[in-house]
């Protein structure tokens, strides 16, 4: 297994949370602010349950590629669960306790990057895919 940059274990971090209709999912880089981690993974969920959901869609998702949680807190509570591995923290907060912390606000000099959940490509249309192979043979 190779191991993965601390951004992209952030991202794949993310990417898991979206996965399980996370929301409002956000990377805050620590790494030049702070000597606690690299980055921070925001998450939020609409329930305890969902919450909880999310936590374990991150956690088994990168379990399955070596990765195990230093640390884990909050998982039987489900209103905000961190997940620990140590260059990434991952935070998955139901939205009213994550307005209540306000971790954004508080790391407000972090860079930050906006995970969104992307919607698959739309398929081409057989019209569509006739142009751009008269465009690529005209242009060769």
């Amino acid at each position: 297994m190779k191991k993965l940059s601390s951004l992209a274990l952030a991202r794949l971090a993310g990417r898991l949370a979206l996965s399980k209709k996370g929301f409002d999912v956000k990377i805050l880089k620590l790494k030049s602010l702070s000597t606690v981690c690299d980055y921070f993974v925001i998450a939020s969920g609409e329930a305890d349950v969902h919450v909880r959901a999310i936590a374990d869609a991150v956690d088994d998702g990168l379990l399955e590629i070596g990765y195990r949680p230093f640390h884990r807190e909050g998982v039987g509570q489900g209103n905000w669960v961190l997940l620990d591995y140590v260059d990434v923290v991952v935070h998955i907060f139901y939205e009213p306790t994550r307005r209540f912390y306000a971790l954004e606000r508080l790391w407000g000099d972090a860079p930050t990057e906006d995970l969104v959940d992307e919607p698959p490509p739309k398929p081409r249309t057989v019209k569509a895919k006739a142009k751009s192979r008269k465009t690529n043979l005209t242009h060769k």
